[in-house]
């Protein structure tokens, strides 16, 4: 059985569907990151010298951030345009809709909202022939973004009713030897209970190690030792580490999970550094945005959380 341990950027389910595959940390998951910040919702394109000069806080030479450049040209997220001598990088239509769909599940990932679950599970089972290779590895990205992960091999199930948009997924990526319906697991002796298709001890494990290593940037804050580039740094890294989690932590519902679940408090902890983070974040992304088109400086925004929560306190739970 599959394991939905892994917080690499090969971990099925990583990004959103609609992206390519991107290391976390490396130069296209950053400039993704970057541009979904502070760049939504504006078609304006930016010179591709300030891209670069921003990559360069993050150590990313000019040739592997032009390489980048290329490659999210290639994958249709970023439209080229030249004026003179210059190089300016858009974001598509395409990629503004994948970066708010994006934001809107990594936001709202692991918030409570106080409804009782009804003990339902949806269930897809599915075809695809082992030669197929690519058909399979991008519906396992696409169902494990939804929430599912395989209880065997071809049968996967979600807590949540999401079995309309998994099979949506199976229909754009032409698998038709599919079904998928709702269903309760009675308590039975010798069955396999379906919460086991997750590895909960490995996941409580990756949330620990997030809330451990981002404490001390929230320490620092409150100490207001964070100068721009650095608070630019942190931030993206934050949310390029955090948006890892929806992919791999399916939500189970309270009733399932085992006493001193983690994820409430790593998420308050992201929610917190990442928006008092933003402030000078911004303050970065327009100075340099300024040095080589002064007139697109003031566009830049900071995107805030929906409801920031106060500052976690209290110890963590290991």
């Amino acid at each position: 059985m599959t394991k939905a341990t892994r917080a690499d950027g090969n971990a099925d389910g990583r990004d959103h569907p609609r992206l390519p595959r991107t290391r976390q940390g490396s130069p296209p998951s950053l400039l993704l990151t970057l541009l979904g910040d502070y760049w939504w919702g504006h078609a304006e394109p930016l010179p591709s010298a300030a891209l670069v000069e921003l990559l360069a806080d993050f150590g990313v030479s000019d040739v592997a951030a032009r390489a980048a450049l290329s490659r999210m040209v290639k994958h249709g997220l970023l439209e080229t345009a030249r004026s003179g001598r210059n190089t300016f990088h858009g974001l598509t239509p395409r990629a503004q809709t994948v970066l708010s769909d994006g934001a809107a599940r990594i936001f709202s990932f692991g918030a409570d909202d106080g409804e009782p679950w009804d003990g339902r599970w949806s269930v897809v089972a599915f075809s695809v022939p082992e030669a197929n290779r690519s058909v399979r590895e991008a519906l396992r990205t696409r169902l494990r973004w939804l929430g599912f992960a395989p209880l065997y091999d071809a049968l996967w199930v979600s807590p949540h009713e999401h079995h309309a948009e998994a099979l949506a997924e199976l229909v754009e990526l032409g698998v038709t030897a599919a079904t998928a319906f709702v269903a309760t697991a009675p308590d039975l002796p010798a069955t396999v209970p379906p919460q086991s298709a997750w590895d909960l001890d490995g996941l409580a494990g990756l949330y620990q190690a997030f809330v451990d290593t981002w404490e001390p940037t929230h320490a620092a804050l409150g100490r207001g030792s964070i100068d721009p580039v650095d608070a630019l740094v942190r931030r993206t890294e934050l949310m390029d580490a955090w948006r890892a989690f929806p992919g791999l932590d399916p939500d189970l519902p309270a009733s399932l999970l085992p006493p001193g679940w983690p994820r409430p408090r790593a998420r308050e902890l992201f929610l917190d550094t990442y928006e008092r983070l933003g402030v000078p974040a911004s303050a970065r992304v327009r100075e340099v945005i300024a040095r080589h088109a002064p007139e697109l400086a003031d566009h830049v925004a900071q995107r805030s959380t929906p409801a920031a929560p106060p500052a976690p306190t209290g110890p963590t739970v290991r």
